[in-house]
């Protein structure tokens, strides 16, 4: 009941008071409910409480943070300072005893390694995101690749991630093996020809290898596309053709000693079903896994 002035002056005093009592009630009562649906609403926001600890390779550190925070806003579920460096080397400190929730790595062979070494629950892994191996230049420079054998003739040094640690540095050996520049075929296992032997510059992550570029230390270097809309001053030269290395492919899997283990197989889930995180995941130019 609608109690506006002119019903109450013209009612008598106790319908009135009872009218207005209902209606007092009433608004008390919408209150109370849009107050404790607010709270509800909160509290899904929240209701998790869980903290989860990523690990994952240094090429997505521009694309995860998005998902992730794409995820909290949808969850309440929050991440803890989530570890980017090389693949071999998150797996290392896993095997040092790092605590992690998931892991992803930037190759099969990487994912391999913490399998056999019960880092991860393999029932969990699944092949995440493919993407591309380049040769990228500064940004201006006038470096011409027409071929992967065309970093022989270039006049400056290579960026290549180490292979012992750097799944795009082990691609980037098996593209060059493909011209007889590297000589192992598994991209960690071998030497690097006489022409380009004093030309290579080590790279700890993928990431490092595209600062050389843009920073000039470097003429050219093998990263992932990806890695062109992470930084700044580098631009592609040439895409490896993809029989020049295996196939680059980003597998995920629950660590085996999470404490959040149903938490972070969700989280997994959710990059590659929601519309969403695969928007972001296009914007950085990875793909998902068919």
């Amino acid at each position: 009941m609608n109690v506006t002035r002119r019903t109450f002056i013209a009612t008598a005093g106790t319908t009135a008071a009872v009218a207005l009592a209902g209606c007092s009630s009433n608004n008390a009562a919408k209150d109370a409910g849009s107050t404790a649906n607010k709270g509800s609403a909160a509290g899904s926001a929240a209701a998790s409480g869980v903290e989860l600890q990523i690990f994952a390779a240094n090429s997505l550190e521009k694309a995860l943070p998005e998902v992730q925070q794409l995820y909290t806003d949808q969850t309440g579920t929050t991440f803890a300072d989530t570890q980017f460096k090389a693949s071999g080397d998150l797996v290392e400190q896993m095997k040092a005893g790092a605590a992690v929730d998931a892991l992803i790595t930037a190759s099969k062979g990487t994912m391999d390694d913490a399998v056999d070494a019960s880092l991860v629950d393999e029932s969990t892994r699944t092949d995440m995101f493919t993407n591309d191996l380049v040769i990228v230049k500064a940004d201006g420079s006038d470096v011409t690749v027409t071929a992967i054998g065309d970093v022989a003739t270039i006049d400056g040094k290579i960026a290549i991630g180490d292979a012992k640690t750097v799944p795009a540095g082990k691609y980037a050996n098996q593209a060059l093996a493909s011209v007889g520049l590297y000589t192992g075929t598994e991209g960690d296992d071998g030497e690097y020809a006489p022409e380009i032997a004093d030309k290579v510059a080590l790279a700890d992550k993928v990431g490092t290898a595209a600062k050389y570029v843009s920073t000039g230390d470097c003429a050219a270097g093998f990263v992932y596309s990806s890695d062109i809309f992470r930084y700044d001053g580098i631009v592609e030269a040439f895409v490896c053709p993809e029989d020049s290395h295996k196939p680059i492919v980003y597998p995920g899997a629950v660590a085996a000693s999470s404490q959040n283990a149903d938490e972070a197989d969700k989280f997994l889930d959710f990059c590659l079903t929601n519309k969403d995180a695969q928007k972001i995941w296009s914007k950085y130019g990875f793909e998902l896994s068919a």
